[in-house]
């Protein structure tokens, strides 16, 4: 087979001699659509936070976390393609991983930069149909979602991740798309992708309807919404799971599905 080049979503360009048989991923909804895309058997290791389907942790090797990955236990995998993000991976893990195998490395905030990673992914796998199937799906479920909200009020939004320091998803991420995407206007847009909040001031910010704490990666409680919702003026204070927010690629057609359930908690 002659070798064929890929250029992944940062306009790095990777050669193949063949298929890659042998794949380490470093990005949790990325591994749970190389599952969906039936590459299960091919996929040989994978980070901790890759938790769906949740068998894996038992069955594939785990090489560390998204930004601190060991270099040896990759090395003795010996994979064809490493597969990684660049919001997940730092350029400095994947510098290194490209010592090891050829690193095919995605950079997504639209839903759009979503379908052309799972259309290349097709390409680079030999699973044109089953990537194609995936894609039907989201937008099969992106236009009925779109119908479904036609009417909706816009309400403001903040969308928190972290605490201490309080951090908010801002503008240029795949959070923010999903949140315009039902709707919300996130009062953090302008502030960077992921700017640290003084929640003393988030009425002075934008003053938001709705505060949404997410699942992950900081796991909110209860005290933590009372003491957000003090410093707003009458924001609603909603736990949403930070995988439909977040996560792009087979995930997707899920969260369609949570968003409508979300709406309807709204009114």
């Amino acid at each position: 087979m002659s070798s064929k080049t890929y250029t992944d979503q940062t306009g790095y360009t990777i050669t193949l001699t063949e298929m890659p048989k042998r794949i380490v991923s470093l990005v949790p909804s990325q591994t749970e659509l190389l599952f969906d895309l039936g590459l299960e058997e091919n996929i040989v290791g994978i980070t901790k936070f890759c938790v769906h389907p949740y068998h894996l942790k038992s069955t594939k090797k785990i090489i560390g976390g998204t930004k601190k990955v060991h270099y040896e236990k990759i090395k003795l995998l010996q994979p064809d393609i490493i597969i990684a993000n660049k919001e997940e991976n730092t350029e400095e893990i994947v510098e290194q991983l490209r010592e090891i195998a050829p690193v095919w490395t995605s950079d997504i905030i639209t839903i759009q930069h979503s379908i052309d990673m799972i259309t290349e992914l097709g390409k680079i796998f030999s699973v044109r149909t089953k990537a194609q199937q995936w894609i039907d799906k989201i937008n099969y479920g992106l236009n009925d979602f779109r119908n479904f909200m036609k009417g909706r009020e816009q309400l403001k939004a903040a969308y928190f991740i972290w605490k201490n320091p309080y951090m908010a998803a801002g503008g240029d991420t795949f959070i923010n798309e999903m949140l315009k995407l039902n709707n919300f206007t996130n009062i953090y847009e302008a502030r960077g992708r992921y700017p640290e909040i003084i929640i003393q001031k988030i009425r002075i910010e934008g003053d938001p309807d709705v505060v949404f704490l997410s699942s992950e990666p900081y796991p909110f409680k209860e005290e933590d919404a009372f003491e957000i919702g003090r410093f707003t003026h009458h924001a609603k204070t909603v736990f949403v799971d930070g995988e439909m927010f977040s996560w792009y690629g087979s995930r997707m057609v899920r969260a369609f599905a949570y968003f409508k359930q979300l709406q309807q908690r709204l009114d």
